[in-house]
């Protein structure tokens, strides 16, 4: 199994938790980003700089990640693209995404999308708490231990 994650927006709050995992079973993992991301020296940590522009990282990841490999993502339609590759697909705030609930998460994605070109909501997701941190390290260390030996 490797792992890649979409370093752009990843948060560092959850980077140690993440860290602490792959470093733990020595899971290749690859961060995918349009600029430098500071890792520690590892054979199994890899830094992968992408050109800049929009989906870049996400053109990248797609690319590259086989079936039943894991990418940590917030990006909803990439995690759809990726659940229909059949990869497994885990939003910073805990969640699985799979083909029971990848649809309706993008339809309201596109929904709220639609609101904030229309100004009718402003903002986005609120700041990554302790209970999705909670949620990111469970999800996180059970889909290890699910799919790694």
């Amino acid at each position: 199994m490797a792992i890649y994650v979409d370093a752009d927006a990843f948060p560092n709050l959850l980077k140690d938790i993440l860290l602490r995992a792959v470093s733990k079973r020595e899971i290749t993992t690859y961060f995918v980003a349009n600029k430098p991301i500071p890792l520690p020296a590892s054979s199994h940590l890899h830094r992968i700089v992408v050109a800049q522009g929009a989906d870049e990282a996400d053109h990248y990841i797609f690319e590259h990640v086989k079936p039943y490999e894991l990418v940590v993502t917030a990006d909803i339609p990439l995690a759809n693209r990726l659940v229909d590759k059949k990869v497994l697909v885990l939003d910073p705030r805990g969640t699985l995404y799979d083909e029971h609930n990848i649809k309706s998460l993008l339809a309201m994605r596109n929904l709220m999308q639609e609101l904030r070109d229309a100004g009718e909501i402003t903002g986005g997701p609120s700041a990554i708490g302790e209970k999705q941190k909670r949620a990111f390290a469970d999800t996180l260390n059970a889909l290890l231990q699910k799919y790694t030996f």
